[in-house]
């Protein structure tokens, strides 16, 4: 172990490594709870899959549905690549908007291709490593708001091969996480760029003021030496996905959260809610417990308790204070979905993404009223966990202190243990979550999980193959779609069906070939963002495998495809330089051009010399057509 440069790994091998789960799982209740994979499996490879093709008892040629519907991709497919560029169909165009270090200020324009920047200068630039993000239209401007995950050590500290040498060294890598709003505007010859010192830019980090708000605000478990009050938490981080919300602001995610927190006494006793969500004493590289008191947590153990947040961002007023919405749950969030029940209430649906952990929703008790009050939509109503059945049903159960034991606080702190008590579906990974705007269906990338059907997840829970989940050992990944009953998102019963099964036709037996709408041609691991455009389309970005070798190979760089849900068909649109992730995807206002975000990319992508910058860049057609 101590060869291992945790620096290296993602976040889910360092959580594995620090925290092993257990080599054996329970098949005699992976027998009696699940359905049985030959019988299943079989099911799916005699009949296929596909879009509205693949629930239980409602399986059909995914080959006859497609040749029933004409394609609706306005664009001619593109294949695979390998190297360190984006590539994009014949008759579109990109170039870069926003790259890492890019300045937002007059004050920003310290950052060295070679070595980077200081903590002064982090204040006023793009951060690094992009993931969700929004466009807004706020007073005739477009403001994007876009998350930027986590901090590449051995990049942002070339000098000390990422190993943090100071309390400055720290500071610089909080600044350049969490959160930038940025107004962008067209540019001459196409696409868009950053307005330098617009009033609306902003940065939002790991010491950003906050307020909490919600049942579990002011909770004992919260409140520190520096906040008694357990109502005003410092910084955002590890902002993975996004999401709006009908009233005009931004939804970031928090996920891995865990691994900013260490301890300087390494015998220190810990709560035992830690393990359950992989806070110990070593941290994750970032050694900001070495540095800043808050994040020992042998000095100050609530305050891990007081990140895992889905927080509200204004991006029409740069002086607003973010809160951290209690009542969404505490996991490690990767996006949110918004939507509307016909009664007006707020549904939001999120995923845990890690191995073996959960699918949730909550239902406002208040109604949605366009121009009225929204503050309180997301702090008063409940929170679900899903549960998926055999037979291709499933409900959403409640998580109330009949359900779990728990008090109505506790069930926010340490959602994870409280969906373990109700029951819930463990599943594979749930990435990004989204709501079709034409239709009553959701979907959920399962992005992959190597331990299903082989060890528990961390709180023990047995992960049988099941039926969202029905390949041991899953290594491609799926995406789950599920129909609410009556057309209503805010009802416990749905319908749910897989609409793709990842995986290579070419190399792989059986199952993990993938389901009837993968292909030679359009074959893909590990789908993890995804987003729908006007049209109905629904847009899949990849963060797995690019090594175009073994069992990925063919798949070549990560890469964003198109499906339609109506048809199945699914077409490859961009791919990425290698090494990086595609992740976060919106719409100028226009909807002439996409936005795309490209994170740790190799190579020097995208200028060509110089540190690899993650960046967002823009998409559009040549002939000035829509593109979502």
């Amino acid at each position: 172990m101590k060869d291992i440069d945790p620096r290296e790994l993602s976040a889910d091998e360092w959580d594995e490594l620090k925290y092993p789960r257990p080599e054996t799982n329970d098949f005699d209740q992976v027998v009696e709870e699940a359905i049985s994979r030959r019988g299943f499996l079989g099911g799916v490879l005699a009949f296929g899959s596909g879009a509205a093709v693949m629930g239980v008892g409602n399986l059909m040629s995914s080959t006859s549905a497609q040749a029933q519907a004409a394609s609706r991709f306005a664009f001619t497919p593109i294949g695979i690549a390998t190297d360190f560029t984006v590539h994009v169909p014949e008759g579109y165009a990109w170039s870069t908007v926003a790259r890492w270090g890019d300045p937002l200020t007059s004050g920003g324009n310290g950052f060295d291709p070679a070595s980077g920047h200081d903590a002064e200068t982090a204040q006023h630039i793009f951060g690094e490593n992009t993931d969700g993000m929004w466009l807004f239209k706020v007073d005739g401007r477009e403001v994007i708001a876009v998350n930027h995950e986590y901090a590449n050590l051995k990049t942002n500290l070339p000098a000390s091969d990422g190993v943090p040498q100071s309390a400055d060294d720290v500071l610089m890598l909080q600044r350049i996480q969490g959160v930038t709003i940025m107004e962008v505007a067209p540019k001459d010859g196409g696409g868009y760029e950053i307005v330098v010192d617009s009033p609306m830019n902003r940065r939002i980090d790991h010491n950003t003021p906050m307020r909490f708000a919600g049942p579990a605000a002011g909770h004992d478990l919260l409140k520190t030496d520096a906040d008694p009050e357990g109502m005003a938490p410092l910084g955002t981080m590890n902002n993975c996905g996004s999401g709006p919300t009908p009233w005009g602001t931004y939804l970031t995610c928090e996920e891995n959260f865990n691994g900013y927190f260490g301890s300087t006494d390494p015998e220190a006793a810990l709560p035992d809610d830690f393990d359950r969500y992989g806070i110990g004493h070593d941290g994750w590289g970032y050694d900001y417990h070495k540095f800043d008191a808050r994040f020992d947590i042998s000095k100050n153990p609530a305050e891990p308790r007081r990140q895992g947040w889905v927080t509200e961002i204004d991006p029409s007023d740069p002086t607003s204070t973010p809160v951290k919405r209690t009542a969404l749950g505490r996991f490690k969030h990767e996006n949110t979905a918004v939507t509307l029940a016909p009664d007006g209430r707020v549904v939001v649906y999120m995923g845990d993404d890690e191995r073996g952990e959960y699918l949730y929703k909550f239902v406002s008790n208040g109604v949605y009223t366009p121009g009225g009050a929204t503050d309180h939509l997301l702090d008063d109503g409940t929170l679900f966990v899903a549960k998926f059945h055999a037979d291709g049903t499933g409900e959403w159960l409640a998580l109330t202190p009949e359900t779990t034991g728990m008090d109505a606080a506790e069930i926010l702190i340490f959602t994870r243990m409280a969906a373990s008590a109700a029951g819930g579906t463990t599943m594979d990974r749930p990435e990004w979550v989204q709501v079709n705007p034409l239709a009553a269906e959701g979907y959920a990338a399962l992005t992959n999980n190597k331990n299903r059907g082989v060890q528990p997840n961390a709180g023990g829970d047995p992960t049988p193959v099941n039926g969202p989940n029905p390949r041991e050992a899953n290594n491609y990944g799926q995406i789950v779609r599920w129909f609410p009953a009556n057309d209503d998102h805010g009802t416990a019963a749905f319908r749910w069906d897989l609409f793709v099964m990842a995986g290579n036709p070419v190399t792989a037996e059986g199952a993990y070939k993938g389901s009837a709408n993968v292909n030679p041609g359009n074959m893909f691991n590990s789908p993890d963002g995804m987003m729908f455009d006007s049209a109905g389309l629904v847009w899949i970005q990849t963060d797995g495998d690019d090594s175009n070798e073994g069992e990925f190979e063919g798949m070549g760089n990560n890469q964003m495809l198109v499906g339609d849900p109506v048809s199945g068909q699914i077409e490859r649109f961009l791919t990425g330089p290698n090494g990086s992730e595609v992740t976060g995807l919106c719409w100028s206002a226009d909807r002439k051009t996409m936005f795309v975000g490209i994170q740790h990319p190799g190579g020097s992508f995208p200028d060509g010399e110089g540190l690899p910058r993650s960046s967002v860049i823009a998409v559009w057609r040549e002939d000035g057509g829509l593109v979502g």
